[in-house]
């Protein structure tokens, strides 16, 4: 099925405050992994493709380390720290958009990852008659009403009943002037009753068995099998300039002429990283380590391979083998080709076997050919970890 296409100028905000404590362990389950990547990840991925801006993401004071690294890459993010309820936490993400004041405000638990296109253009499409918009399942079991001793007094009519989801579209005024003026004694289940106490209208919409919330750790066991081997292909490219020193495999070469970039510019660690980053998913070298941060400049490329190869293993691969391929008139590669062959080993964790570097030329063609700069071509084969 093809996306539905969206309206622009919405915002929407995360939350991921709470403890998670159900799902066991010392991991808030918003940050632990699932399916490749971070839980929350997911879902602020979806809506930042979607075009939510801005888009807040709302944590526990002591948790804003694990949700950067959690969301690393991803740009047009501001974190809020949460309250004690998730009624507080929720207006707190409100409260910090309020310069912007977007038309629209969607809000959606981080527990569900799975967050499906049309879902998202039915509430914002709901909106055009009601503040308020949530998705819905209709109940299919019958329902007792317990008493005292968990003894059945009565039934429930699960035709007038809906099992609410996330995320909860509302126009944004609406739903801050609703946030404001929140006095209930408990808090609240979720968005759409504080609009209701508010008198606000909400429409309910189709929702998605696909929107389940992550709860118990056997929720998080129902996840495909990763795939037995996975390949990713990098490309990178700098210019020669006099005066600059030419890094190549982690190798500095001595050569009249080096590469120039914004790091070290060694274009063979720089395809091999982006190799393994894609690979696994996770975007490219610029992704992680952006030209326009300072603390980058004239870093080792090295620290990036090391990088890429950690989210590798975190996302349950080892690498099994790269192929590398060098493409330059000069210098000539043979001399330096065992010490960088050692040295992009280490890197890695790999034993040097698992490692080839060849080079060539262009017949003197193109701007290679021309000695004007040095491209590099990578190749990188990953296994799943037993």
């Amino acid at each position: 099925m093809e996306p539905c296409p969206l309206p622009s100028g919405f915002a929407a905000i995360v939350v991921a405050a709470g403890k998670g404590l159900r799902v066991g362990g010392d991991t808030a389950k918003q940050f632990r992994v699932w399916r490749g990547k971070a839980l929350i990840r997911h879902s602020v991925e979806t809506l930042r493709a979607a075009g939510a801006a801005p888009l807040v993401v709302v944590v526990a004071a002591d948790a804003r380390g694990h949700a950067e690294t959690a969301l690393k890459g991803i740009d047009g993010l501001a974190f809020v720290t949460g309250g004690a309820t998730r009624q507080e936490s929720v207006r707190a993400g409100l409260e910090a958009m309020a310069d912007a004041a977007p038309p629209i405000v969607l809000i959606h638990d981080a527990a569900r990852p799975d967050l499906p296109q049309d879902v998202l253009a039915r509430l914002l499409d709901a909106l055009g008659e009601h503040d308020g918009a949530i998705p819905v399942l209709p109940v299919v079991d019958s329902l007792a009403v317990a008493g005292t001793g968990n003894v059945m007094t009565g039934k429930a009519d699960r035709n007038t009943l809906r099992r609410v989801q996330t995320p909860q579209a509302f126009r944004y005024a609406a739903i801050l002037a609703a946030h404001r003026d929140w006095h209930g004694a408990d808090d609240a289940g979720d968005d759409a009753q504080v609009l209701l106490a508010s008198e606000g209208s909400v429409a309910l919409v189709d929702g998605d068995e696909r929107l389940k919330k992550i709860t118990f750790a056997e929720d998080f066991m129902d996840q495909p099998a990763l795939p037995a081997f996975r390949i990713g292909q990098g490309y990178d490219v700098h210019r020669l300039e006099a005066g600059e020193e030419l890094w190549l495999g982690g190798v500095l070469i001595p050569h009249d002429m080096g590469l120039s970039g914004h790091s070290d510019a060694d274009v063979a660690l720089h395809a091999i990283t982006d190799a393994v980053l894609g690979a696994v998913g996770e975007g490219d070298i610029g992704t992680h380590f952006p030209p326009s941060d300072p603390q980058w400049r004239g870093a080792r490329s090295g620290r990036f391979l090391e990088h890429a190869v950690g989210l590798a293993r975190k996302a349950g691969y080892a690498i099994a083998n790269i192929d590398l391929t060098l493409i330059c008139e000069a210098p000539k590669i043979g001399p330096h080709r065992p010490a960088m062959r050692t040295e992009v080993a280490r890197l890695m964790g790999l034993d040097e076997t698992a490692v080839s570097i060849k080079a060539t030329t262009t017949e003197r063609l193109g701007f290679t050919g021309r000695g004007e700069g040095i491209a590099a071509q990578a190749i990188v084969l990953v296994s799943r970890i037993a």
